[in-house]
């Protein structure tokens, strides 16, 4: 029996940037009807090769094929036409624009004269949105969408066509698990019709549900290709970082110093109500629920973003008032938000200076910020955090996600806080630097922090914390320990079920 064509294939690409080779003589193929997953750590190439095949890079060396054709990509246009569809990682939205528009960007349907038809849009638009179950109409603007309804438009694009591959560049790090279901639903329809699927994640659970083959990077070169039914999360784990790692549950029992934090019936309007918990120094507490149980909210109304409208906040039995974050920090409450990119950076802004940001007020000598009190604060927690960069000059938006994640708590821990709040630590990052921040995490605790989890990763939860607290529709549902919290008992109180009602 012969070997299928390979719906897409890639040959020798070699791609530069200034002082940097992203990709050196990298070769990689897609079968028809195959989710080909490709893997390696942030920085390996994995982007930089899939914005090649569409069109957004010009290879310095290498050849491209589409079936037997060899082709050139010179737009995402042209990659497009020719049957080559890249869901972006970051969302590529024109925000003033409608659904409709956006999913047709480049090539809305015309009238006489090259007016816009708007009804045939809206028509076209609104088959595919329904075909992905969403809840929201061609016409909504994307600007008035949540970011999980926004990343549906980013692929409802991919259905526009007719594709012979479709590369998913981390596509569930805005989802819900409701919307996972119906992605994976499309890939595996997008897969029976002879589509070849290109899948990056970093979730390995993810890889081994959905993918075929897994194919991993190294630092821009490629490490080889296995068959997923016949590989086991160590071995590609090896492949990728050089290593195995330790992914074991947190089970040491270690002493505790005096309660840091201590939360009675907080609560804020529909979001969340009687939230009672503490937090002791060298402890680390995780949450975990599912998208919309309050978790996020109860870390924003901590650190003064949100106004409760019940509750007492304490802080080594003192009671406090927060409204802002200049009186959480003030009170020694720091947060590492869910979105670092958003809420956590200034991309375009170097290393040394987003560090040292919330204290420049601080570091100012006269009229001006003094150049060597910031850089000392740099050197300092570049060393003790391990941050990967080439100096302190370097715009944090060209580091790694892990490093980036990095420079945000050497951020919030140059503010010397008691108690720090880590909301999603690992999203979007890579197994070894998921490995680096969960060795921070428990370091950090062992130098006295009152450290606070919230992750929708049960491994990850597992992993790190001494207690488990499980939220469900706004509500503490279950506490457990570190020794008695199983992933059975976990998803049951997740799911709303309390301790009294477990048989």
């Amino acid at each position: 029996m012969m070997a299928p064509i390979p719906a897409l294939r890639l040959e020798g690409i070699v791609k530069t940037f200034p002082g940097v080779r992203a990709l050196d003589g990298v070769s990689f193929e897609v079968l028809p009807g195959e989710v080909h997953a490709l893997l390696g750590e942030n920085g390996a190439g994995k982007s930089t090769l899939m914005k090649t095949l569409a069109g957004m890079h010009q290879p310095n060396e290498g050849r491209i094929f589409i079936e037997e054709n060899e082709v050139v990509m010179r737009t995402p246009l042209e990659a497009k036409a020719k049957g080559v569809v890249l869901i972006h990682q970051e969302l590529s939205l024109a925000e003033e624009m409608s659904a409709a528009e956006n999913i047709y960007l480049g090539e809305l349907p015309t009238k006489s004269f090259g007016r816009v038809d708007w009804k045939t849009l809206y028509a076209k638009a609104g088959e595919i949105l329904k075909r992905l179950n969403c809840k929201f109409g061609p016409q909504t603007r994307v600007s008035d969408l949540s970011i999980a309804n926004k990343q549906m438009v980013e692929i409802a694009r991919a259905l526009t066509v007719n594709a012979k591959a479709v590369i998913f560049d981390e596509p569930t790090a805005s989802l819900t698990d409701a919307e996972k279901v119906v992605l994976f639903d499309i890939i595996r329809d997008l897969k029976a019709r002879g589509v070849g699927i290109v899948y990056i994640s970093h979730r390995m659970e993810e890889i081994f549900t959905i993918s075929d083959r897994i194919s991993v990077l190294r630092d821009g070169t490629y490490r080889g290709t296995l068959v997923t039914a016949e590989t086991s999360e160590d071995e590609v784990t090896q492949l990728m970082i050089g290593r195995s790692l330790d992914l074991s549950r947190n089970e040491a029992q270690v002493e505790f110093g005096d309660v840091a934090l201590e939360v009675r019936g907080l609560s804020c309007g529909s979001l969340y109500r009687d939230i009672t918990f503490n937090v002791r120094s060298g402890e680390v507490v995780g949450f975990y629920g599912l998208v919309g149980a309050g978790r996020t909210e109860i870390a924003e109304t901590l650190f003064g973003l949100r106004t409760p409208s019940a509750g007492t906040i304490l802080l080594e039995g003192k009671e406090v008032r927060i409204s802002s974050p200049v009186d959480a920090i003030a009170n020694g409450i720091s947060l590492v938000p869910e979105s670092r990119k958003e809420q956590g950076l200034v991309l375009g802004m170097n290393c040394r200076d987003n560090i040292t940001l919330p204290q420049v007020d601080d570091l100012t000598a006269g009229p001006f910020v003094s150049d060597g009190a910031e850089l000392a604060i740099f050197e300092q927690y570049r060393d003790r955090l391990e941050i990967k960069t080439p100096s302190w000059r370097q715009a944090v938006g060209n580091l790694s996600g892990g490093n980036q994640q990095k420079i945000v708590i050497g951020k919030w821990l140059a503010m010397r806080p008691n108690v720090l709040i880590v909301d999603e630590p690992t999203r979007g990052i890579d197994v070894g630097s998921k490995a680096e921040i969960h060795n921070l995490i428990r370091e950090l605790a062992r130098s006295g922090y009152a450290v606070i989890v919230i992750s929708s990763e049960m491994p990850e939860v597992l992993h790190v914390s001494d207690r488990v607290i499980a939220m469900y529709s706004g509500e503490i549902i279950r506490e457990f320990t570190a020794a008695e919290v199983t992933e059975d008992n976990l998803v049951q109180a997740i799911s709303g079920i309390r301790a009294d009602k477990v048989a």
